[in-house]
């Protein structure tokens, strides 16, 4: 099986695919801007005490407060083997300065939650500064070696500060741990001088950006990494030289005239991720509807007819489908609770295979899932822990239409797709390229400099045309390619930067 990383940066975002034998597994997406992630650590200030929720409200500079519950026990580091000691309650007033770290995103009209149990994240280990604690990945099932890691990481901690073993440390020596537990306690020490003269609201340490995360987490058993840009390949490389189990050889950067991910069938995919309807083999779809509460997938048997009787056409399309959400919630990367209606089967045998189908197909996702028994109407109910935004985040923005129930693209992902295809233009030959889109589009698009990068750089020399319409819906663009010597285009056309 061939496995492949693909890195690039464009628009504003940082944007990473793994696919095998071309068919994308997993798709993550930032921006690069300063923004608020996952492990971030920030100097806040409590704005309030809530006793009847038992948690207080952290001002840290974001759009809406956080959230901190004040017992949280030992629940932070639940997915971990190991023992913690029985803490006290936090014991916080208004007014008090506390460093907090982000761990689950803002959602609709909730703010970020936020523990005060800091940790530093490596690649073997995870420095928990604060926090008494020794634990160990549950990956890790040989006994012996989880004994010696154990003891090693023991001997690497101080009083009253913890860590915990990675999956990845396996193949780590002695040297790599201690040479990585010093270099955490580095990067805590270095954020809590910054807190002392530092203002409410500062960003003591942010977590590492999308490629460089992959690059510590997730590389074991890739023959290819494929990167977009030049910036990105001497990033990627120097981390690569870092690891001894991947070749500089194998990275790999893209230098044609089409973006890398038209180039390598990948574009197309990951457009798809904006359709709730997935299409299963032999006929059968599904249906992935978004909530605020949890997500709802729907299994239809479409135009698949089986070869036999009706419970064992069913039967099949569920199987199908099983495998088919384990991969979809992957790729979208959906989080929280997920409430499955498989299609209706009468025999008991068939709704508990199915459920074991769906089950073992979650379990090779690196996020934690929790499959629940199949109820008599064939609905299933399954978590997934929520890691970081849903990939769609970016692509879909709520529509102002319809009172923000539905979704419409993104004028990032309108821009992505652009930036596609003026280079497939400029790929064909072309020497001017004309895009007729809605003007609001057109002006955020402009405004927020998205395509600045690709104007300045491979597209130099060339020229791109906009022309905005009053009467285009955002969603709707043209692009066309055009040689001619003298172009006529109307008054209100404007050059790309």
């Amino acid at each position: 099986m061939k496995k492949e990383w693909f890195f690039d940066r464009f628009c504003g975002m940082q944007i990473v695919a793994y696919a095998e034998d071309g068919k994308i597994i997993e798709v993550g997406a930032e921006r690069e801007l300063p923004s608020l992630a996952i492990g971030n650590i920030y100097k806040g200030r409590v704005a309030n005490v809530v006793a009847g929720m038992q948690a207080a409200f952290i001002a840290c500079g974001l759009e809406k407060n956080c959230y901190l519950p004040l017992e949280e026990g030992a629940a932070v580091f639940s997915t971990y083997d190991g023992q913690l000691e029985e803490r006290p309650r936090l014991s916080l007033k208004e007014g008090d300065e506390v460093l907090v770290q982000i761990v689950k995103l803002p959602r609709g009209n909730k703010g970020a939650k936020v523990t005060c149990d800091l940790s530093i994240v490596g690649k073997n280990l995870i420095y928990l500064p604060k926090t008494n604690f020794l634990g160990i990945s549950r990956k890790i099932t040989d006994p012996h070696m989880r004994e010696t890691l154990l003891k090693e990481a023991e001997k690497l901690r101080a009083d009253r500060e913890g860590f915990i073993v990675r999956t990845a440390a396996q193949t780590a020596t002695k040297r790599h741990l201690k040479t990585e537990s010093e270099y955490l306690r580095r990067v805590y020490r270095a954020a809590v001088e910054q807190a002392v003269p530092a203002p409410v609201g500062t960003a003591l340490y942010r977590e590492y950006e999308l490629p460089v995360k992959v690059m510590r987490d997730s590389l074991g058993g890739v023959g290819k990494i494929y990167v977009g840009d030049a910036e990105l390949y001497e990033k990627v490389l120097r981390l690569v030289r870092l690891r001894s189990d991947f070749s500089e050889k194998n990275v790999i950067l893209h230098r044609g005239a089409r973006t890398m991910l038209t180039e390598y069938g990948l574009a197309e995919q990951i457009y798809a991720l904006t359709d709730p309807h997935v299409e299963l083999a032999g006929g059968g779809d599904l249906v992935i509807d978004r909530t605020e509460a949890m997500t709802v997938i729907d299994v239809n048997t479409g135009k698949y007819t089986g070869e036999s009787d009706l419970e064992s056409t069913v039967f099949e399309t569920n199987l199908l489908a099983a495998k088919e959400i384990a991969r979809q919630v992957r790729l979208r990367n959906i989080g929280g609770i997920v409430a499955v209606d498989f299609i209706d089967m009468a025999e008991e045998e068939h709704r508990q295979a199915v459920e074991a189908a769906l089950a073992e197909a979650l379990s090779e996702d690196r996020a934690k899932c929790r499959v629940l028994p199949m109820s008599e109407l064939c609905v299933t109910l399954f978590t997934r822990k929520r890691t970081a935004n849903e990939v769609t985040s970016f692509m879909l923005k709520p529509c102002p239409h319809c009172t923000r129930q539905g979704y419409v693209y993104s004028d990032i992902f309108i821009a992505m797709r652009l930036r596609a295809e003026i280079a497939e233009c400029f790929a064909a030959g072309y020497q001017n390229v004309i895009v007729e889109l809605n003007r609001g589009v057109m002006e955020e698009i402009l405004r927020n400099r998205y395509l600045t990068a690709e104007a300045e750089g491979v597209w130099c020399g060339k020229r791109v045309y906009m022309i905005p319409h009053h009467s285009y819906p955002e969603e709707q663009y043209t692009v066309r390619g055009d040689n001619n010597p003298v172009l006529t285009l109307p008054n209100n056309a404007q050059i790309l930067y």
